[in-house]
């Protein structure tokens, strides 16, 4: 992982950064991980910079693109918030979807924000979902508007 740049960033920004970078170092099977906001735009990324396709046969994401990633937590957060709706099931608080060569984590941060996790096929997946929610607990609070905004301007940036 290419660890983004900080510098400039307020203290719950270069915190909310440190925080997802430990997901990925520390978390077995974890291939990227994004946040989302509730308007499906990419707040943070594993790997904000890469955005060219992978080479085949390798697990560096959707694609190889940290786009590609909050593209698919966005719409799957927005399918399960509609079935959930449908269904009088109440909020969504943590999708997983199993495939063949992979698996992708959504869990709900706060106001609507969504953190993804795509992860090996053969990850554990209580510890992975353990950690999103140590994420969640730690980042809710803080995922201010105004972090939001700070956020956001600092990806444009990135790209």
């Amino acid at each position: 992982m290419t660890a983004p740049s900080t510098f400039g960033l307020s203290t719950e920004a270069r915190n909310l950064h440190w925080l997802l970078s430990n997901l990925v170092e520390e978390v077995p099977g974890v291939h990227s991980v994004t946040v989302v906001s509730s308007d499906g735009l990419m707040l943070l990324s594993s790997d904000p910079g890469h955005h060219a396709p992978a080479v085949a046969g390798t697990a560096n994401g959707p694609k190889g693109s940290s786009a590609d990633l909050a593209t698919i937590v966005s719409g799957v957060g927005s399918l399960t918030v509609g079935a959930a709706k449908l269904m009088d099931g109440g909020g969504v608080k943590q999708t997983m979807v199993a495939m063949d060569e992979g698996s992708l984590f959504v869990m709900s941060i706060s106001d609507g924000s969504l953190l993804g996790v795509h992860a090996a096929p053969d990850c554990d997946m209580s510890v992975v979902a353990y950690h999103m929610a140590l994420f969640v607990g730690r980042a809710g609070h803080v995922l201010t508007p105004e972090l939001r905004s700070e956020l956001r301007t600092s990806m444009e940036s990135a790209q």
